[in-house]
């Protein structure tokens, strides 16, 4: 069936609903006829279906209208959001940068602090101290957050120099521990009486409030460990009765057995006698305290000064005190002065070295090698600038 048929067959259609009408109506015993007409029908017909068109295209427009602006009004609460998310994002990172540069503020005040006895021995960290591998991702990382990336290449430095501290602390530790077995002693029990000795405080963390976290890095808690033993070992040797208890020549009477001065017989001497005028200053022949000073029976005035792990040196027939019971003192600092009090045949000094309250010969201390001397001496000059608090 063609088109034209098809559109002839529903005018047809069409024309069959709008025929002339004809109606009655009565009214008051009267009968009237209305009639309308089809061409008036199809006006109507048409004037309705314009007004019902004409509303729908109203309400079309205006549903069109109120969806749009549902659809922008949804779309500005998405960038609201993504705005929002975004200020987020950006304090989130600023806080993240901030918290990152003081945490290695911190660790850079500890490494400054802790390795200061180490000063000197390793050079300033640079790049070149970061592996090749770390610097390639580092200039990545650059590229998208300059800030970030700056601040991991020198937490990178600041860990490749406390390894390399950690090192050189290992090695003046085992230095010392070697000086000290040359003595005959253990360097192990000697360095424990010097570990966590008088200390005390509150507890404060490195991290704020977390007490988990040492230093944040087990390469720096190596760092802490390694200076820690290496003061303890230098301190330990330092402690090591070697320098000259008086600046004189001549020893009048060595350790070990002897005929008494008074009587003849036979008897045991458990020091080194140094003669010399009276009032000759008496030195301390190590780091120590003032563990005693008065009189003891046959020794007259003496100065007894306790050093580390059981080491006791005692000065003896004095004349005179320069230090009180309590009092710290250093290698080579005045203690006495040289008199002939208590069971003495003239001025002199009587000197003795006690490890755990038994008398020992104090050549074995006063002549040691050089090499020995060379690295207590570099343990007292660490030790004297960590009490201080000053940098070398």
């Amino acid at each position: 069936m063609s088109l034209s048929v098809k559109a002839a067959g529903w005018k047809n259609r069409i024309a069959g609903w709008f025929v002339d009408r004809e109606f009655f109506m009565r009214s008051n015993g009267q009968v009237r006829f209305v009639k309308i007409s089809a061409k008036l029908q199809k006006r109507v017909a048409g004037s309705v279906a314009a007004v019902v068109g004409l509303w729908t295209l109203i309400t079309l427009g205006m549903a069109i209208n109120q969806a749009s602006i549902s659809y922008e009004r949804m779309s500005l609460v998405e960038k609201a959001a993504a705005v929002q998310s975004k200020s987020e994002s950006v304090a989130n990172y600023r806080k993240f940068i901030s918290d990152a540069t003081k945490d290695i503020e911190k660790r850079q005040d500890m490494l400054e602090t802790m390795t200061a006895p180490l000063a000197g021995e390793v050079s300033a960290p640079t790049d070149a101290d970061v592996p090749v591998k770390q610097n390639e991702a580092f200039k990545k990382i650059s590229a998208a957050i300059p800030e970030a990336a700056g601040l991991a290449q020198l937490e990178a430095r600041q860990v490749r120099f406390a390894e390399k501290m950690t090192k050189v602390a290992q090695l003046r530790a085992q230095r010392a521990a070697n000086a000290i077995r040359q003595f005959g002693l253990n360097p192990e029990a000697m360095a424990k009486s010097q570990i966590n000795s008088a200390q005390g405080g509150p507890f404060i963390p490195f991290f704020g409030n977390d007490k988990k976290q040492s230093f944040g890095d087990p390469r720096f808690d190596k760092l802490a460990a390694a200076v820690e033993r290496m003061a303890a070992m230098e301190g330990a040797l330092a402690s090591v009765p070697t320098a000259m208890p008086a600046r004189v020549g001549m020893v009048s009477s060595s350790y070990g057995y002897r005929r008494d001065p008074f009587t003849g017989a036979g008897a045991m001497h458990s020091g080194l006698d140094f003669k010399g005028p009276i009032g000759t200053p008496i030195l301390a022949a190590a780091d120590g305290v003032i563990s005693f000073a008065g009189q003891q029976s046959g020794y007259g005035n003496t100065i007894e000064i306790t050093h580390a792990n059981g080491l006791v040196t005692r000065y003896a027939h004095l004349s005179g005190f320069t230090v009180t019971h309590g009092q710290k003192v250093a290698r080579g600092v005045q203690v006495g002065k040289m008199g002939s009090t208590g069971r003495s045949t003239g001025s002199h000094l009587h000197f003795e070295v006690r490890l755990n309250g038994q008398a020992v010969n104090p050549l074995k201390f006063l002549e040691a090698n050089n090499d020995v001397l060379e690295v207590q001496a570099l343990a007292g000059s660490t030790r004297a600038q960590r009490a201080s608090g000053k940098k070398s």
